[in-house]
C-alpha cells in the first residue's frame, strides 16, 4: 500500500545513491542529492535503508552499460523501496528501458538532475511497482551547473571536482557523448571562480577542473559572440587561460588540476599559464586515442601525429617537471600489426608518466560501429595485454627515479596520499611509513617502490607515545 501525501509530507524520507562512470556523472549524482537534501530528504549511505534509490547510469561503451543495468536489478532491496534511474544510458535509451525494466518507478535525463527533489517526492505519493513516470527525459540536454546549485559532495572533504562545462563539440567516430549530452556549453568565470572560492573556504585543498573537453572552455561563448560567419578572437571572451588566472587570485593553499584536455585546443599561452601558475600542478590529463596518421583520420580526432609530436615537446621545454598522463584505443576498426606496433614505438619513447589502454569497444550509434574491419577480441585483447605490459615497465622506472627525492603529498588517508602528478581514483599512491593528518599537504621522502606506487617517510611524522 503506497504512502499518503500526508504521510509524506510530514516525515522526512530517506534517498540513496548508486553513481556509476565517471567523474562527471559523480557531479551530477552530487547534484541530485544536494536538490533533495535542500528539499528535506535525508541521505543515506545504505542503499538498503532508502526510501527512494537512484541509480545515476554510464552508457558510455558496453562494459559500463552492462554494469549498469546490472545495478538497476540488483537495487531493489524492499518491497516499498521507490527505484529512480538517471545518467547517460537513460538519457540514451530511454524508451528502451522503459519497456525492458518496469520496475522502475521513474527515468530522468540530464536536463531534470537539479529538480529531482520533485520527482522523488512524485513517485512515494504512488503505490509501488505501479508503473513508470512519463519520461522525465529532455531530448537535447542543455543544462550546466552554477556556483549556488546545492551539492552533497561524495568526495573526500579536502577534495572536489569542478564541472566548468558540458557537453561536446568533438566528432570522434568511437564516441556517442554529444549525442546523450549535447554540445558543448561553458559556465562563465565568475560562476567557476565562486563555486571554488567557497570549496576554498570549507577546507578543500584539490580541485579538479573537469568537463568533457576542458580546453575549449569559453571558446564556445566568444564563438557565440562573434557569429557564425564573423572571424573569432578569443582575446575578447573568456578562456581557460583567464579562468586560472582568476583562479589563483583566491587566497589559500591548493592545487588546481586539469583533467580531460583535447590536444587540438592546446596553446603556446595555456603552457605558459600552467608553468607560471604556483596553483596549478603540473600534470596534464590529455587523451591522445591513437599516434598513426591512418588511426587519428579514421577516429576523427582532428589533429595530427606532427601536432601531437610537437605539442608534448612544447609541454614538456615549457612547463618544468611536467607530467602527462594519456589513453590510449587498441584493437580500432581496420587497425593493422604494424599501426599497433607504431603506437607502442611511440609510447617507449615518449615515455608517459602515467597512461591508460583501452580495447575497443563496438558502441551503438557511432560511426566506427558502422565500419568494416571490426578486429576480433582476441586481437584486441593481445594489443590491449602487450600495450599494458610495456607501460608497467616505464611506469616502475619513472617510480624509482623519484627514490631519494623529497616531494609534496596530499593525505587522503592516514597513510596514504597523492602525489602532485597523481588525480584521483586513476592514478598511482604514496603508502607512508607514519600516519598523517588526513586531508593535509605533507612533505615526504620517498624510500621505495611498489610498482606504480611509490613508498615515503613523513619529513615530519609525529612521534609514538611510549608505552609507560
Amino acid at each position: 500500500m503506497g504512502l499518503s501525501p500526508e504521510v509524506i509530507s510530514s516525515v522526512p524520507h530517506k534517498v540513496g545513491m548508486i553513481s556509476l562512470g565517471c567523474a562527471k556523472n559523480l557531479v551530477d549524482a552530487e547534484i541530485m542529492l544536494g536538490n533533495a537534501s535542500a528539499n528535506g530528504f535525508v541521505v543515506t549511505s545504505d542503499a538498503s535503508d532508502a526510501d527512494v534509490l537512484i541509480v545515476n547510469t554510464c552508457g558510455f561503451i558496453d562494459s559500463a552499460k552492462q554494469e549498469s543495468i546490472d545495478a538497476i536489478l540488483d537495487a531493489r532491496r524492499h518491497p516499498d523501496q521507490r527505484l529512480v534511474v538517471s545518467g547517460c544510458l537513460a538519457q540514451r535509451y530511454r524508451e528502451e528501458l522503459a519497456r525492458e525494466l518496469p520496475e522502475v518507478d521513474a527515468f530522468i535525463g540530464l536536463d531534470e538532475i537539479p529538480k529531482v527533489a520533485d520527482v522523488l517526492t512524485n513517485v512515494l505519493s504512488r503505490p509501488a511497482s505501479s508503473g513508470t513516470l512519463p519520461l522525465l527525459i529532455s531530448p537535447k540536454s542543455r543544462y550546466i551547473p552554477d556556483y549556488d546549485t546545492p551539492r552533497f559532495r561524495l568526495t573526500p572533504r579536502h577534495s572536489s571536482y569542478v564541472k566548468i562545462a558540458e557537453g561536446c563539440n568533438h566528432p570522434c567516430s568511437f564516441c556517442v557523448i554529444p549525442q546523450m549530452r549535447g554540445r558543448h556549453r561553458s559556465r562563465t568565470i565568475p560562476s567557476v571562480v565562486a563555486e571554488v572560492r567557497n570549496l576554498v573556504a570549507e577546507g578543500v585543498k584539490e580541485f579538479n577542473l573537469i568537463s568533457q573537453d576542458t580546453t575549449y572552455f569559453g571558446m564556445d561563448l566568444w564563438e557565440r559572440k562573434a557569429g557564425p560567419r564573423q572571424p573569432v578572437d578569443s582575446s575578447r571572451g573568456p578562456t581557460l587561460v583567464t579562468l586560472l588566472d582568476e583562479l589563483a587570485k583566491i587566497e589559500g593553499d591548493f592545487w588546481l588540476r586539469l583533467l580531460y584536455t583535447h590536444p587540438a585546443h592546446w596553446s603556446d599561452e595555456l603552457i605558459g599559464a600552467i608553468a607560471s601558475n604556483p596553483k596549478v600542478v603540473k600534470y596534464v590529463d590529455m587523451p591522445l586515442q591513437h599516434i598513426e596518421e591512418g588511426m587519428l583520420s579514421t577516429m576523427r580526432r582532428e589533429t595530427s601525429r606532427q601536432h601531437i609530436e610537437d605539442l608534448i615537446l612544447r609541454m614538456r621545454a615549457g612547463i618544468p617537471g611536467l607530467a602527462i598522463r594519456t589513453t590510449f584505443i587498441v584493437g580500432f576498426p581496420g587497425e593493422t600489426e604494424e599501426q599497433f606496433e607504431g603506437l607502442l614505438e611511440f609510447i617507449e619513447r615518449v615515455r608517459f608518466e602515467r597512461l591508460g589502454v583501452f580495447q575497443y569497444s563496438q558502441e551503438e550509434g557511432s560511426r566506427a560501429a558502422k565500419m568494416e574491419e571490426q578486429l576480433p577480441l582476441r586481437v584486441k585483447s593481445a594489443r590491449f595485454r602487450k600495450a599494458m605490459r610495456l607501460q608497467q615497465l616505464i611506469a616502475g622506472e619513472v617510480a624509482k627515479a623519484q627514490v631519494g627525492h623529497k616531494i609534496r603529498i596530499l593525505a587522503d588517508q592516514p597513510q596514504i596520499g597523492r602525489t602532485a602528478h597523481d588525480a584521483p581514483d586513476v592514478d598511482c599512491r604514496v603508502i607512508l611509513s607514519e600516519p598523517v593528518q588526513v586531508g593535509e599537504f605533507v612533505d615526504v621522502e620517498v624510500t621505495g617502490t611498489n610498482v606504480y606506487d611509490l613508498l615515503a617517510t613523513p619529513l615530519a611524522a609525529t612521534p609514538r607515545r611510549k608505552r609507560a
